[in-house]
């Protein structure tokens, strides 16, 4: 499902992250001309191989066991985290653990579950369109198709790339706000649109390497290169980043800003893969 070895574990997890080729972390040279697409090319498969090195753990940061619940988290972490979908999340496949059981759910029922996650009514309104259509029209099964995917209530381009590459094993790029953020700062692409970005990113990386290059954006989008304050003086890729300076660059300070397994935090998932470095998130209410 996307999850790699544990590899390179102690490295990623138990010292801070260092610049490309083990030196402290520094502002990219600016080049003298403007950079041919070529070395953009070169320059974006360095920076997916220098991720890979720092997240050989990479994963979806929803839990699922099946791809009826992978779907199900994805829509549901529309405008909040995937912290608190998986809070929720165990008690709503509790409750209805199919798309038959979801389709016949009490909507007020429906709502109380999965109002921790926000826009409660328009997502139980999403959960119980799509787990009709499912019963109704796929046997009760989860297409494996992009085209059948998007055809669901609430359900883009973007939630049936994160199915397909994860539960059916069909690469795919996942743009979320984290994914788009970094491909633009690193000059992979200046569109916004998310089709246009998934189109320019592709055309980059071989189909291969889809699902754990949106995998390693993901995650050091929310671990390093905050939106508002990214930790350019903790970035081991800084040398390749087009974009240093934006953030914080004094390495002390820098180092602070970490999230999740890098700065010694839980991560999101109540139930991350064996190899993941750091501690599992907790359930709903505790602490």
């Amino acid at each position: 499902m996307g999850e790699q070895p544990a590899r390179g574990r102690k490295k990623a997890a138990a010292s801070p992250p260092r610049a490309a080729g083990g030196g402290p972390a520094r502002a990219a040279k600016k080049p003298a001309k403007p950079e041919s697409h070529l070395a953009m090319v070169r320059r974006a498969r360095r920076i997916n191989r220098e991720l890979a090195e720092l997240y050989p753990y990479a994963h979806p940061e929803l839990d699922f066991r099946n791809p009826f619940e992978l779907l199900v988290a994805t829509v549901l972490s529309a405008q909040t985290t995937d912290l608190r979908v998986n809070q929720t999340t165990p008690a709503l496949f509790a409750a209805y653990p199919t798309p038959e059981d979801m389709a016949a759910a009490d909507p007020e029922k429906l709502e109380e579950i999965i109002r921790p996650t926000g826009f409660f009514r328009a997502k139980a309104r999403s959960l119980a369109g799509l787990s009709t259509v499912l019963r109704d029209d796929f046997g009760g099964e989860v297409p494996g198709r992009l085209e059948d995917l998007v055809k669901l209530p609430g359900v883009g381009r973007k939630t049936a790339n994160v199915v397909l590459g994860n539960a059916f094993g069909v690469p795919g790029l996942t743009v979320d706000t984290h994914f788009g953020r970094l491909v633009r700062r690193w000059k992979w692409t200046e569109q916004e649109d998310p089709e246009k970005v998934e189109a320019d990113v592709a055309a980059i990386f071989p189909r291969s390497e889809w699902t754990m290059l949106s995998h390693r954006v993901i995650f050091h989008g929310r671990r390093v290169c905050h939106s508002r304050k990214p930790a350019c003086g903790a970035c081991p890729i800084a040398p390749l980043c087009p974009a240093y300076g934006e953030g914080e660059t004094d390495p002390e300070k820098a180092r602070k800003l970490l999230k999740y397994e890098l700065g010694g935090q839980p991560g999101q998932r109540l139930s991350p893969p064996p190899d993941y470095p750091g501690r599992p998130a907790p359930p709903l209410g505790a602490g």
